[in-house]
């Protein structure tokens, strides 16, 4: 308790390194390795001063609620949500402080824990209480803290963000010189400065290589939403649905052209563009819809600047694809624009999720006394980006790397099977690297992974495509292995035990 004392706000920071935040919708909460925003700040109140139990309140004046509607049907684990209790003593919003080490538990009014999940969707980055049952998950209910302050003028300071990112005479009103666009080369080098003055800087080429190969990619804003076209096959929104194909984009490179750029096709053929129409009328930004022009041209190319992990995708006008945040009608529009403020810069970073990437051979066919080759292999150029075009990419959530060398362990593909041992074929798999030969070994490492506890790991037949659990030793490490992850109280398990041949 004593970590609350004098602390008026705080942080917490999951085991995986992630922050809770509060949603825009203010009901959702979740973690998000953002922690500059006022989202991921906590106002701690105390029940009473003798109570050792308290209360936090996000930026959006709700508490964090420990509900009774289960996360997922027939999973353990309850919804944590943000509220506003209609009765001033509610235990549902109290939380009793426990510390283990340099961490604290929140335990809730039922004797459960709040809890981080990690593994894949929808667990990754969701929140909710419960009593972790197995070792795994024990660290999933730490919690750092983190203590802030909270401004006397932060509400005079809210105002102000507020109009100076959503009205053109934004300078005016908050007394600051946020400028005008006179030229687009004199913004975006501004506010490059600010973001990157203790950077080096990087150019337009570094940023090709996360779509270098790529033939199709899912771009997710700040805000961890997917850039998704609209059915009416015009309009461009932002959804945290980024299974759906709509927000699969097709990637297109400009050729003969003096800068790296790429044209961004929806699944209903159509190029993302950036228009000419204004979002509102008296406001900056302006749309970007999905066209399909008779003659291409510069509306629907985009410069990929890279930014640490992301990029900004730059207009051939100098304006940045951004993803609004706010109140409706701003909340989950796109347009582009120029970012004057702080409070909106990252509106305009997005992740590359490389859902799709073009099949080469990696090594050059060998052909001795061969002057073509001598010629390839002698130029510095072709082999440096020949070795780019394999060095990363993104496969959904998780990370392909170039096939790792002999030692440094195999590559394992994994999917995760329902009660009857039937795998969605429309999920992609999951990719870990892992050194040891153990089928235990593997199976504590996927519990990790997947947040799953009592599994079993088992392999798919090549005669009839049916499963079997791994009981031996693994292959050596530089065989890559695909396996089905399956839980030991599913009906597909029992029959493990009285069968002995795969089912």
């Amino acid at each position: 308790m004593e970590f609350f004392n004098k602390a008026k706000a705080v942080k917490l920071r999951s085991h995986l390194d992630k922050y809770l935040v509060a949603d825009d919708n203010q009901e959702t909460v979740r973690q998000s390795r953002n922690s500059t925003s006022r989202k991921s700040r906590w106002i701690v109140e105390f029940v009473d001063s003798n109570s050792h139990v308290i209360r936090l309140k996000s930026c959006h004046g709700r508490y964090l609620t420990a509900s009774k509607e289960p996360f997922l049907l027939g999973m353990t684990g309850n919804k944590v949500i943000q509220t506003v209790p209609a009765k001033t003593k509610d235990m549902s919003i109290e939380w009793q402080p426990i510390r283990d080490g340099f961490q604290v538990k929140l335990r809730a009014f039922c004797g459960t824990y709040l809890r981080g999940n990690g593994g894949p969707p929808p667990w990754r980055n969701s929140m909710t209480h419960d009593s972790p049952h197995g070792g795994s998950t024990h660290s999933w209910i730490l919690w750092h803290l983190e203590t802030v302050d909270v401004p006397e003028n932060e509400t005079l300071t809210d105002y102000l963000s507020l109009i100076s990112s959503f009205s053109s005479v934004s300078g005016e009103l908050s007394g600051l010189d946020l400028g005008s666009p006179v030229s687009t080369e004199s913004n975006d080098s501004s506010w490059s400065f600010t973001k990157k003055s203790k950077k080096s800087p990087l150019n337009s080429r570094t940023a090709m290589d996360l779509f270098h190969n790529a033939t199709a990619v899912r771009l997710r804003s700040h805000h961890d939403k997917y850039l998704t076209a609209e059915e009416d096959e015009e309009s461009i929104t932002q959804d945290r649905n980024g299974s759906s194909k709509n927000a699969r984009w097709a990637v297109e490179f400009v050729e003969n052209s003096d800068t790296m750029l790429i044209r961004l096709k929806s699944c209903y053929n159509k190029y993302l563009t950036a228009s000419n129409h204004p979002f509102l009328l008296g406001m900056t930004g302006r749309k970007v819809i999905q066209t399909l022009p008779s003659r291409l041209d510069s509306s629907v190319e985009w410069e990929p600047i890279k930014e640490g992990n992301c990029v900004r995708l730059k207009t051939r006008y100098g304006q940045f694809l951004r993803a609004n945040g706010g109140l409706p009608p701003w909340r989950n529009s796109v347009t582009h624009d120029i970012p004057h403020r702080t409070a909106t810069q990252d509106w305009i970073l997005w992740e590359v999720d490389v859902v799709e990437i073009l099949v080469q051979s990696p090594l050059p066919k060998l052909v001795p006394h061969s002057d073509s080759f001598a010629s390839e292999s002698s130029s510095p150029s072709t082999h440096s980006t020949k070795s780019a075009s394999f060095s990363r990419y993104e496969l959904g959530d998780s990370i392909i790397d170039s096939p790792p060398k002999v030692g440094d362990g195999r590559t394992i593909y994994y999917n995760v099977a329902d009660e009857f041992g039937v795998v969605d074929e429309g999920v992609e798999g999951l990719r870990v690297t892992f050194k040891g030969n153990g089928v235990e070994e593997l199976t504590r490492r996927l519990e990790e992974e997947t947040g799953l506890d009592n599994i079993v790991v088992c392999s798919r037949s090549p005669l009839n495509g049916k499963l079997y659990p791994l009981r031996l030793q693994l292959p050596p490490n530089n065989v890559t292995m695909h396996v089905v992850v399956v839980q030991s109280s599913s009906r597909v398990a029992t029959e493990f035990v009285n069968s002995v041949t795969p089912l």
